[in-house]
């Protein structure tokens, strides 16, 4: 019996902008004993049935969903109007019951190091970067997009979407204000991260440095301020002051003068 933690990251959108929410999320390979005296590490080879995984994700899942309809706390617009109904909604969920559901696990061949990489990958990305946007004309928005049913060359191609239907899909994926994106459980939890992380190196005699990667995870990223060109001009603008989000004006810049 050991206590364990996980790192989940939100990921709303499929490489056409459709609504397909899923998670990434890095689970450690064992957990802390109960006492806190030593690490409980997973049998070598083996961490967690991915079938077995599969049916317990569905099954809390579709009781979770089930007791949100029952406190009234779902919603129903247009066609799905009818699934306020309680009957209704447990026939429209029966077959979700039988059907496989899909859940993915695997090692980090080329460790954690790799792991925490590819994750941070996802922390503050949007739904589509410039570097896919390919036109934008009386056709509608064209873009670059990845269709993963398809092999080889055939898979990458592009879309053209009138700008009101782009609007939508973008705009599906703007997640309401205070909601987080990450998430941290279990021994990677917020209130307890700290002194877990520091026993787990202390028992596994590890350094630091690739394990507190993780509490870094949600900070933001820091980039140098973009560079903005006057255009009357031409020359760089200087930038007086930067007013970080949220934040009040409590006063006007300061005089600068030109050199």
């Amino acid at each position: 019996m050991a206590s364990i933690g996980a790192t989940l990251v939100l990921h709303t959108w499929g490489s056409a902008l459709t609504h397909h929410p899923h998670v990434h999320g890095i689970v450690p390979g064992g957990g802390l004993s109960p006492d806190g005296g030593r690490w409980v590490a997973c049998k070598p080879g083996f961490f967690l049935s991915v079938r077995v995984l599969s049916r317990l994700f569905r099954r809390r899942f579709l009781e979770a969903l089930g007791q949100l309809h029952r406190a009234g706390r779902l919603r129903f617009f247009g066609e799905f109007a009818a699934l306020a109904d309680a009957n209704a909604f447990a026939a429209w969920l029966a077959p979700l019951r039988k059907c496989e559901w899909v859940v993915y696990a695997k090692r980090p061949f080329a460790g954690p190091e790799a792991v925490l990489a590819y994750l941070s990958r996802y922390t503050h990305r949007v739904a589509i970067s410039n570097s896919r946007l390919v036109a934008m004309d009386e056709q509608g928005v064209t873009f670059r997009w990845k269709d993963y049913r398809a092999k080889g060359r055939t898979r990458r191609k592009t879309m053209t979407l009138d700008a009101d239907e782009f609007m939508r899909r973008f705009l599906l994926h703007v997640l309401p204000g205070g909601f987080h994106r990450i998430r941290h459980y279990g021994l990677l939890a917020n209130g307890n991260r700290t002194a877990n992380l520091a026993r787990i190196r202390e028992l596994l005699g590890q350094e630091a440095d690739a394990v507190t990667q993780i509490a870094s995870l949600d900070a933001e990223p820091c980039h140098p301020p973009p560079t903005f060109v006057c255009m009357h001009c031409g020359a760089a603008m200087i930038v007086l002051l930067t007013l970080a989000r949220g934040q009040p004006i409590r006063a006007p810049p300061p005089q600068v003068r030109a050199p």
